[in-house]
């Protein structure tokens, strides 16, 4: 069961619900949006009903969900979430009526790579900049990232360049410095079924960029989204980047048609990572282009100044050429499936 509160709901109106919902021996997780909070109702049913939760001050509605993800689900939300990235002076939306376009290295190795590639990115229309400074890799020997500074090199290119940053984060006891750092935490692939670090990521204050699990379904992956949500955040947005199949021509494939259904089922923004679904530069603008046309509210995608040196995923890296035919493809095609660009709706911190 959901308790969806009004928009001017008190704090000590949300306590009163919270308190009720325990006097029956249930619990209360208050998840606080940018407009509105809702309480998802963990226990008896019939117990909850007794209440009479609607007859609170400050309470909207009150839902019985038959989804298992209760908190990201549509049918206590009438329309589609929007999340707002940045600092309190430029927040960038990712949502449905706007496109988002973001890029940058995937992984941080040096100040001024980092730098070529954001200026690279804004120059390309990105309105927020993606970095890996923590990279979990399938190889121990692989290149692991610059950790903490990598975090400060990111920080220090938001500053010259104005562009929110999104970067990842791989283990629970690293939220803090992250979240101190970036104004988006990404949970990738590896760790979408990480509960620890989800329940972490949802307790921290920024809004969260989770990807899907390589294997997994796609209410798996809503209910780990509801994992964060629990903790009290609802600003998650949901990346589709491919799945693991038995085809070998892609590094992974990318379900295109997760987009549509995952708007139908829930509520948060849901964008698609072209780069690491494909592997090859060669195919993520195609992809790129199919994912608009499906209705993602945003790309993120691999930008390098020097793919061939790069340090992780240099092969999907897009630079030159490759690039410049993205940047028209996020330029011309979001308009004609009635979105605006990002960059056109930045406006000051809309949170309470």
């Amino acid at each position: 069961m959901v308790v969806v509160m009004a928009p001017d709901a008190t704090d000590e109106q949300i306590e009163r619900v919270t308190e009720r919902v325990a006097s029956v021996g249930g619990e209360a997780f208050v998840s606080r949006g940018v407009v509105r909070t809702i309480i998802g109702l963990v226990g008896d049913i019939d117990s909850f009903h007794g209440l009479n939760l609607r007859s609170l001050p400050g309470v909207a509605d009150v839902h019985r969900i038959s989804d298992p993800f209760k908190l990201v689900s549509r049918q206590h939300h009438a329309g589609r979430s929007t999340v707002w990235v940045g600092q309190p002076h430029h927040q960038v939306p990712i949502g449905p009526e706007t496109f988002t376009f973001i890029a940058g290295p995937c992984a941080v190795e040096t100040h001024q790579q980092t730098l070529e590639a954001a200026e690279m990115s804004k120059a390309a229309g990105a309105t927020l900049l993606r970095g890996g400074a923590f990279k979990p890799r399938t190889s121990p020997y692989a290149f692991q990232g610059l950790g903490r500074r990598g975090l400060e090199i990111l920080a220090a290119v938001r500053e010259t360049t104005g562009l929110p940053i999104v970067t990842e984060v791989v283990d629970a006891r690293d939220v803090p410095v992250v979240a101190a750092h970036a104004d988006m935490l990404q949970v990738g692939t590896r760790n979408a079924g990480n509960f620890g670090l989800l329940q972490a990521v949802g307790e921290c204050g920024k809004p969260v960029l989770l990807k899907r699990g390589m294997t997994a379904t796609i209410e798996e992956w809503l209910m780990a989204a509801e994992y964060v949500a629990q903790r009290g955040n609802l600003d998650v947005v949901l990346c589709e980047r491919g799945i693991r199949t038995f085809e070998p021509a892609t590094r992974n494939t990318l379900d295109i048609s997760a987009v549509p259904v995952v708007q139908a089922t829930s509520h948060l923004p849901i964008i698609v990572d072209p780069s690491h679904a494909a592997g090859r530069k060669d195919l993520v603008v195609p992809l790129s282009r199919a994912a608009i046309a499906v209705g993602a509210d945003g790309v993120i995608v691999d930008v390098h100044p020097n793919p061939e040196e790069a340090l992780c995923d240099g092969p999907q890296a897009l630079f030159g050429g490759d690039l410049r035919a993205l940047a028209t493809a996020v330029r011309r095609i979001p308009p004609m499936v009635g979105r605006v660009d990002a960059g056109e709706r930045i406006r000051p911190s809309a949170r309470r």
